[in-house]
This record gives C-alpha cells, structure tokens and sequence, in this order.
C-alpha cells in the first residue's frame, strides 16, 4: 500500500485516492496472531519492524498530497481505524462498527489512536479507548470520527461518481460526496448521547477513580452500557488500561507526529517485555488456546504504579534500536477537523 500510494501521490492522472475493505469489513486490525508467531519464534524486533510500516503508511494517508476518501463499510477496528481516520474524507455507513479493543490482549490504543481519540468531545475518546465499546457509524459522526454518513446500498454509485473527478480541490470532492448524504438514525440512547455521564466517570485523574466513578453511577441506574464498562475494565489488562489513559491524555497536547512517535515507543516496550509479558499472554488466551482467561502480571490496578507506566513511554534502551523517524511531509494537515 506503501509503494502504491507513493506511486499515485506524484501521478498527474491520479486526482484522489478511494480507501475500502475487500468484503463485509473495511479492516478489523492488524495481524497480531502473525507478528505474536514471528516474534516468538524469533525476535521482538519482528513486531517493532511491522509496526513500524504500519505507522508510516497512516503517516502517509495523514500528509497525502490528495484527497483520500476512505469508505468506511463494516467493522473498523484497531489498525483499520488507524489507517482510515486519517483520510480526508471518513465515509460510513448503516453497517459500520467501530471499536478499539486492545487492552482486551494486553496492548493499548495505537496506530494514532492518541491523536484521534483525543480530539473528539469530553471524555468520549477515553470511553472508548479503556472500554472496548462498539458505536455505530451515525455516531462516529456525531462525535467526529466521520465526515459523512451514507447508505451502503449508494457506495457503488459514489465511486462511480468520484471516477469523474478531474481535480485535487476538497471542496469540489465535498460537493459530490454531499449528494450521496443521507441523515443518519443517531439512537436517543446511543453512547454519545451519555455524554454528561461520561464525562462525569472518565475524567478522573486514574483508571482506579474511572472504575469507581462507574461502579457508583451503576449503584442508581442499572443501565447495560454502564455495566459493561465495568465488565470489561476488570477483564482488561491493568496496565493497558493505565498506559492507554496517559497516551491518550498526552495525545491532547501533541500533534499526530508527537503520537505516532511515542506510540511507537510503546509498542518496542511491550513487544520486548520492559516489564511484563502481558501482550504475549493476551495474544495466547484471547486468540492462541482462546481459554479467555489471560493471568496479567501485574493482576489488579492498584499494583500498576506510575513508575511501571512510565518505563513504557521511556527511550528503549537498545543499541540497535532507534526512535521511529518520521519523514518530512511538507501536506500535514489536521484531520480531526470536521470537513462537512
């Protein structure tokens, strides 16, 4: 995608780039279960080196010198979000689901996750980054995630119509794109709706005080969302939950290159064990033996102090390892700004 990419950026016949899945999703992640395989049977520097690519190429779509519309269709997890909330144009539909589960396997909110997450209303990108929470395409839109919201049944008739573009001009491209809208059914009680409660809980200063904060809103209303929430926090790793609260709350003053980088960081931590095994032991339980029953070390929140957080966002002390350099791209622009 790279190579390609590269390739259409510096072709004069090339106007706009399109983004879409090869099937009933547009991507559900990136391969952990290949880069668990090669890691193990080699060396941690195997996942570094994959992570590495996959952060250029978002990179790439973030400070593409044309417009890339990314038809969002289906689910769009973990690395399809990274790479498609990067697009100029984040088109979704009726089947859209996104989510970002990655504590679930002892890992943390990635691939940009720190800038985009962090750039939406309140508390909403902490919701959904300690949570694991799923929300549809009408409200990726309503809190920002998405420019537009379209029929899936009218993608065809899109593309068709963005064939025909002969310039690079955003605006032309917002003009045609807004002939394919369609309102979307925002649910009155869909999570963004929750906003106030969720501000409330998630802006406390540690995951302990979120967890809290919800366990006694659930005291008085019994709700499902608020119950899963809790769920799914005491079933995710402790320190992916604590690593993703600081990266996201860091990702507020930092601009995406800033993320990118200290992501990154991250991942050579927890790829190399820096201080523990957790994303190896998630990868077994959740998508190797599927025994569901992961042993975190460390098991409980409280035992995840500030000095364990921080090793992970330090400089990985290795001879041979080098911080991700970015290359300089003269077209970074801010892709969280609405483009309707």
């Amino acid at each position: 995608m790279i190579k390609e990419l590269k390739a259409y950026e510096v072709d004069p016949k090339v106007k706009i780039v399109i983004l879409k899945g090869n099937g009933k999703a547009f991507c559900a992640g990136g391969d952990v279960l290949a880069s668990y395989t090669s890691m193990v049977a080699g060396h941690w520097s195997y996942g570094t080196n994959f992570y590495k690519k996959q952060i250029m190429l978002d990179y790439l779509v973030a400070t593409y010198g044309k417009p890339v519309v990314a038809i969002i269709d289906g689910i769009v997890m973990g690395g399809g979000a990274g790479l498609s909330l990067q697009g100029t144009f984040r088109i979704v539909t009726e089947n859209t689901v996104f989510a970002m589960p990655e504590t679930a396997i002892g890992h943390f909110t990635d691939v940009g996750s720190s800038y985009f997450l962090s750039r939406i209303p309140g508390c909403f990108g902490e919701y959904l980054g300690l949570t694991g929470a799923k929300i549809r395409g009408a409200e990726m839109v309503e809190c920002g995630l998405a420019t537009h919201f379209m029929l899936a049944k009218d993608a065809r008739l899109l593309e068709t119509a963005l064939d025909e573009v002969t310039s690079t001009d955003t605006k032309t491209i917002s003009e045609i794109i807004s002939k394919f809208m369609h309102k979307p059914n925002v649910k009155q009680h869909g999570a963004f709706s929750r906003l106030e409660i969720i501000n409330k809980c998630f802006s406390r200063t540690t995951v302990e005080e979120i967890l809290s904060s919800l366990e006694s809103e659930a005291e008085t209303k019994s709700e499902k969302w608020i119950l899963d929430a809790i769920n799914w926090m005491k079933s995710a790793c402790p320190a992916s939950l604590k690593i993703s609260l600081r990266s996201i709350r860091e990702g507020r003053k930092q601009g995406l290159e800033q993320c990118l980088i200290q992501e990154c960081t991250i991942v050579c931590h927890i790829v190399r064990r820096t201080v523990s095994n957790d994303f190896y032991e998630g990868i077994r339980a959740i998508l190797l033996d599927k025994d569901k029953n992961p042993k975190w070390e460390p098991s409980k929140l409280e035992l995840v102090t500030d000095e364990m957080v921080g090793r992970y966002f330090s400089r990985v002390d290795e001879d041979d390892m080098e911080p991700l350099q970015l290359p300089t791209r003269s077209n970074l622009v801010d892709t969280m700004r609405p483009k309707l």
